[in-house]
């Protein structure tokens, strides 16, 4: 029996054993779950909701279901979440700060992140890479820099629309006082191949998808926004250290539902993802594509997200973003 089949019936049988919840939690799920993500396939997101997925489904006893949902600024997915009912089968799998900033940076927004969900779980955390690609001739943040301010507008910054690698990159253009012509893409994941391509020389995204491409030579990681530098990147200086202390970001990937969720069913679905992080061969496997392990409880996750909340609305503010 292979081991990913052998934690399947490891975690079921758990899930079996459990004391039963009451009221709703009890005849919860009555059908398949819907994760809707409003982000393109491929993307982050979508690479760390597929491999959750099949895990959360061995432990409700239902399929769940990942279903694509990308453009408005996400806020397409988001609204498919805030229309259907409350009754847990349909759930928004996002991040923050892009689902806080969202509504913050719009000039017409259509839903309040903290009023409107409710968090349910935090699946993995990482932070971002500043990416360039192989036709600019420059191996540091500080040499691109200094290629870009040779080159005023010359250079193009690919992303996905109303994203946090979007916030990013303004913050790092502001930061640096540097040219760069925005292009936006319905997806992250669509602006890399216009990179390798030579048709934009800038992107910022998670490791995840991006470290391979580096490592195979085909585009250069110049820089990293977490706080310390990555373990699976030591050679890849932070933001901090190439000169921008400024430009540092944590993106927190999760699930959240309606905010009249029963509270039962947001328990539930909280200890489910918990014990499913806490199983050691998944957790090595979400490290193993640049994410951390990150269990928190409901709680620790509403003050999280209203910290994350006043930090973003800042930075909008300061850096002038918008949607």
């Amino acid at each position: 029996m292979s081991a990913m089949r052998s934690l399947l019936v490891a975690i079921s049988a758990v899930g079996a054993c459990g004391m039963p919840t009451p009221g709703h939690a009890q005849s919860y799920p009555s059908q398949p779950v819907k994760l809707i993500l409003p982000y393109t396939a491929g993307s982050p997101n979508d690479v760390l909701a597929r491999l959750i997925a099949p895990q959360l489904s061995a432990r409700l006893g239902q399929p769940v279901i990942i279903d694509n949902r990308p453009g408005g600024g996400t806020t397409t997915g988001v609204n498919a979440v805030i229309t259907a009912e409350p009754d847990g089968h349909t759930l928004l799998f996002s991040n923050s700060p892009t689902h806080l900033i969202a509504p913050i940076a719009s000039a017409t927004p259509t839903y309040d992140a903290l009023k409107d969900f409710v968090p349910i779980a935090i699946v993995g955390a990482a932070s971002n890479v500043i990416v360039i690609g192989n036709d600019v001739p420059a191996k540091t943040v500080q040499e691109f820099v200094a290629y870009a301010k040779a080159n005023p507008g010359k250079l193009n910054f690919g992303f996905g629309q109303g994203t946090l690698p979007q916030l990013v990159g303004e913050m790092f253009k502001s930061a640096a006082e540097i040219e760069i012509t925005n292009v936006p893409y319905k997806g992250g994941a669509q602006a890399v191949p216009d990179l390798l391509g030579g048709r934009i020389q800038m992107n910022i995204g998670n490791a995840s998808t991006l470290l391979p491409l580096h490592r195979a030579g085909q585009l250069r990681i110049i820089g990293y926004t977490g706080t310390t530098r990555a373990p699976d990147m030591p050679d890849i200086p932070t933001m901090a250290e190439s000169g921008y202390p400024t430009v540092v970001s944590t993106t927190y990937y999760g699930i959240f539902g309606r905010a009249d969720l029963p509270a039962t069913i947001v328990s539930r679905l909280n200890a489910d993802v918990s014990e499913i992080l806490n199983a050691p061969e998944l957790a090595q496997n979400i490290a193993k594509i640049g994410f951390e392990p990150k269990a928190l409880s409901p709680a620790e996750l509403k003050t999280l997200l209203a910290d994350e909340t006043k930090k973003w609305t800042a930075v909008v503010k300061a850096t002038g973003f918008q949607m």
